[in-house]
């Protein structure tokens, strides 16, 4: 891609042997779309937990790919990130649990709410602990966390026009420090119900 992502493992490394990309993303996209409807079923008052991460992941995935629901084994590299070490991953996936549920418990005002959803897609993002689908995934735990708060799922990019390039260009200023341009886009789109 000429904006520097990449993605492990490739996408044709399916189960069902797929090549055709257009039908890999559709089978892809109707995971996602059951994942979503999984996290819109759940109770509002629930605590986000590591269970219900890899249920989501497996639900979107588990189609078509072997490590649907599964922790990451091997190192990937993800543009200008490096994340970290696989070992790593589950103990800091407890530690963003711990820390994104006690942040969305404290949460009592606008600011706050765009605060925490910043902290739930980016950290997710940044432990990127699935082989793959990791901005995805990310992007429907920090629904679940808007859905608590009582707000709209966010799209925070379109597949037209520039709007994903301001959400990648966002995600790379937050790995450079600077959560400014990631912040000011979940807030232009947070709305309460």
């Amino acid at each position: 891609m000429d904006d520097k992502t990449s993605w492990t493992p490739g996408p044709e490394e399916n189960k069902l042997g797929l090549s055709d990309k257009n039908l890999i993303n559709e089978l892809e996209a109707k995971g996602i779309a059951a994942a979503e409807l999984f996290v819109f079923g759940l109770d509002s008052d629930i605590p986000v937990s590591t269970q219900i991460l890899l249920e989501i992941h497996r639900i979107a995935f588990s189609e078509l790919y072997e490590w649907a629901g599964k922790w990451r084994t091997n190192q990937v590299v993800v543009g200008q990130l490096t994340p970290p070490d696989p070992v790593q991953v589950l103990q800091l996936m407890y530690q963003f649990i711990d820390n994104l549920n006690f942040k969305a418990g404290n949460a009592t005002n606008s600011q706050d709410h765009i605060d925490t959803l910043t902290f739930a897609h980016y950290e997710f993002v940044r432990i990127h602990p699935f082989n793959n689908g990791n901005g995805r995934t990310g992007r429907i735990l920090m629904n679940l966390v808007a859905l608590k708060f009582g707000c709209r799922p966010l799209e925070l990019y379109h597949r037209e026009g520039d709007s994903r390039k301001i959400y990648i260009d966002a995600m790379k200023a937050a790995d450079k420090g600077d959560f400014g341009p990631l912040t000011n886009l979940i807030g232009k789109e947070l709305t309460t119900f």
